[in-house]
């Protein structure tokens, strides 16, 4: 296996407090994987240690020649400003930041690709619409469209298809096996397990601690299952990091 991204003895969390702790394992070059746990489990706190918006407590995380640059980042919607005076065409448009800087003008190869992302999204004719006006699943197509104009290796989705309509989860869903097919590295936090079982080869059962990952079918067991919400139940908020005698 060609790792893309390995944790070893991972522990995240904030002010000492682990939410994440003990991890070992590798996301394979290609791979694409659901994480799935209880809420409060450490989902969304991996993912930024994943992309580099907080540093581990204990532990690493090696990004195996991967710039975090080149790791797309879908939060979830809830921490999106829908009040920031934004236009669908230029929050869209913020997926060239990397190819492009932060002050790079953008040409009419740029604006042909904007286009193609919007269409592929179904958002043509969305352009000027601010992006507070958006219903829940319109918001996410934009964002699936800012990641499309990115084109990175790694993809990272925090509850991509969360409170929103069968059709837009349908849509945004293959476009996730796009990524697949072209060998892109694929991650997403999700609490559909049916979904999970359908389309996702892999998975990463947490509960602050890792209870199982591998292939899903061995992952999402109902014994599995049963001890990640006992651990999660069980977990001390208040307990500072502990530290693995090596």
């Amino acid at each position: 296996m060609t790792e893309q991204l390995r944790f070893r003895n991972l522990t995240l969390g904030y002010d000492r407090h682990p939410a994440v702790h003990h991890l070992d394992g590798a996301f394979a070059v290609g791979s694409l994987t659901a994480v799935v746990g209880p809420n409060g489990a450490g989902k969304s706190t991996l993912f930024k240690g994943v992309v580099g918006a907080i540093k581990p407590l204990a532990g690493s995380v090696e990004r195996n020649g991967v710039d975090p640059q080149d790791i797309a980042y879908l939060p979830q919607v809830a921490e999106i400003d829908r009040t920031f005076p934004i236009n669908v065409y230029d929050m869209v448009s913020m997926g060239l930041w990397r190819s492009k800087g932060l002050f790079g003008g953008i040409g009419a190869k740029d604006r042909d690709a904007i286009e193609a992302a919007l269409a592929t999204v179904g958002l043509t004719g969305f352009e000027q619409r601010a992006i507070g006006t958006l219903s829940g699943g319109q918001m996410q197509r934009m964002l699936f469209a800012r990641l499309l104009l990115q084109d990175a290796r790694v993809i990272v989705l925090d509850e991509p298809f969360n409170a929103i309509d069968a059709k837009t989860s349908a849509d945004l869903l293959a476009l996730v096996r796009q990524w697949h097919s072209e060998k892109r590295t694929v991650m997403a936090a999700l609490h559909d397990l049916d979904l999970v079982k359908l389309h996702f080869p892999d998975a990463l059962l947490l509960a602050r601690e890792p209870v199982a990952w591998g292939a899903t079918a061995t992952v999402l067991t109902d014994e599995n299952i049963l001890k990640a919400r006992r651990m999660c139940e069980a977990f001390d908020e208040h307990a500072e990091a502990c530290v693995v005698a090596a």
